[in-house]
C-alpha cells in the first residue's frame, strides 16, 4: 500500500487513496463473486479523486460545495463496498481495513469541508 504523508494535500491524498484500491483489486482472483466486489470500489474510490481536481476549478463556491458533497457520496460508497470485500476476501482484510479507514477519514473531511462551507452562506 502507497504511504501517504500529509494530511492536508487533498489531490494527492485522494490519488494514493485511488491507486491502493487499484492496487489491492488487482491482486484479487476474480469469480463470480468477487467480480462485482473489484468493480465497484474502483469505480467509486477512484472518481473521489477526479472529481476533487474537478472541484478545484469549480466556478462558483456552491458549484463547490455541491462537488465535494458528491466526494462525501463516493467515499461512504467505498467504504460500503471495501466492507463487502473483507467479508468475501480473508486474504486482504489488513490492506481493506486501512482503505476503510483512509476513505472514512475522507468523508469526514468532506463532511467538515461541506459543514463549513455552509455555515459561511
Amino acid at each position: 500500500m502507497k504511504k501517504y504523508s500529509g494530511n492536508y494535500d487533498l489531490e494527492e491524498r485522494t490519488a494514493r487513496f485511488g491507486e491502493n484500491i487499484i492496487d489491492l483489486c488487482k491482486k484479487i482472483k476474480s469469480n463470480t463473486i468477487t467480480a462485482p466486489l473489484i468493480s465497484q470500489p474502483i469505480r467509486s474510490g477512484t472518481i473521489i479523486g477526479a472529481n476533487y481536481m474537478e472541484a478545484n476549478g469549480s466556478s462558483s463556491k456552491k458549484d463547490f460545495s455541491n462537488k465535494i458533497f458528491i466526494f462525501k457520496k463516493e467515499s461512504q460508497e467505498t467504504k460500503h463496498w471495501l466492507r463487502m470485500l473483507r467479508t468475501a476476501i480473508k486474504e486482504f482484510e489488513g490492506v481493506i481495513i486501512k482503505l476503510y479507514q483512509e476513505a472514512n477519514e475522507l468523508s469526514m473531511i468532506f463532511n467538515k469541508i461541506v459543514h463549513t462551507l455552509n455555515n459561511r452562506n
